[in-house]
């Protein structure tokens, strides 16, 4: 795998089928190692080390429901009260950041309504907040302590 614009950290890859599969803390299970998922780890990690959010409050792949469409976050964070605080979408190195991935991000926006929204590459990293309407692009991600639902 490419070397990202994240901090490194310890992983687990081993071969499954002749496919390598990568350790993820949060399912607590070995899930295939595709380049989305070499984003996903690194950004997991990325939030537990340097904003201090605990593993317990993370989320990962879980479906939602959009209008008649079955849909996917990659990251979700819960706040202490087991609302969306920060929703990330993870793309691929390769695949570019773009009006369309802020589009759908925005879906989801619409439906989980989080206090956050964040999507990444793994090279181009961008946190938002959604208010009224209105996108505010942030410079850094929400530590865990700016927890304030």
């Amino acid at each position: 795998m490419e070397s990202l614009n994240l901090p490194g950290f310890a992983y687990k890859v081993k071969q499954v089928n002749g496919k390598p599969h990568i350790f993820d803390i949060i399912r607590r299970k070995f899930v295939t190692l595709t380049p989305e998922e070499w984003v996903r780890q690194h950004f997991i990690h990325l939030l537990i080390t340097h904003y201090g959010y605990p593993k317990s409050l993370f989320a990962v792949e879980t479906g939602l429901q959009y209008h008649t469409l079955a849909k996917r976050t990659d990251i979700m964070v819960l706040s202490n009260h087991a609302l969306p605080f920060l929703l990330v979408e993870c793309k691929a190195p390769f695949v570019a950041v773009t009006d369309a991935t802020f589009a759908q991000i925005s879906r989801y926006n619409f439906t989980l309504q989080p206090q956050y929204l964040a999507v990444t590459n793994g090279m181009a990293h961008y946190c938002f907040q959604a208010v009224n309407g209105q996108i505010h692009f942030m410079d850094d991600f929400p530590q865990y302590r700016d927890f304030n639902r």
